[in-house]
């Protein structure tokens, strides 16, 4: 028979070792083990075109994260956030750090609204606006704020996607 004090140091021992490494896992960022798909974007309207190189966020995960906490975003670069069905999907802010300008996309494809979404006063804290479409999609697409314009890209344009 073991003695109880030492059954009782035993059981105390592990459940400290359980909760240090449940509150390692809880203080692990979502972002360390997000990785995101790549693939290629091209936007036409009449004449105009215009080249994308994309991270695809197509996961809960990554859609969470999309470019939350990243300095910059280059001129003919954006993210796809792929959604598993069509409805109105929000965006907001939080730990965005650069103006972007977020296009929804619907089932066809084809650009359906666009929004322009200021940096919050407080990336981490907010109070953070809630942009929402009028429109349902099933895909989103964030680049730099005035890419749009720059290329004469408006609501009507149509989207092609290929995967990397």
């Amino acid at each position: 028979m073991i003695p109880e004090s030492r059954v009782t140091s035993h059981v105390i021992g592990r459940v400290a070792a359980i909760l240090a490494i449940a509150g390692m896992l809880a203080s692990t960022p979502v972002h360390a083990a997000v990785t995101f798909k790549r693939g290629f974007l091209t936007i036409t309207q009449g004449q105009a075109r215009a080249f994308l190189n994309v991270e695809v966020a197509d996961t809960p995960e990554s859609r969470a994260l999309g470019l939350g906490n990243r300095a910059s975003l280059a001129s003919n670069s954006g993210m796809l956030f792929v959604f598993d069905t069509t409805g109105i999907w929000a965006f907001w802010m939080k730990d965005t750090l650069i103006p972007l300008t977020v296009a929804f996309i619907d089932e066809q494809w084809e650009i359906v609204e666009l929004i322009d979404m200021a940096v919050a006063k407080d990336p981490q804290n907010g109070p953070f606006e809630i942009y929402k479409p009028a429109k349902t999609s099933h895909y989103a697409l964030e680049v730099n704020q005035g890419f749009f314009p720059r290329k004469n890209l408006t609501v009507g344009a149509k989207v092609v996607y290929t995967l990397k």
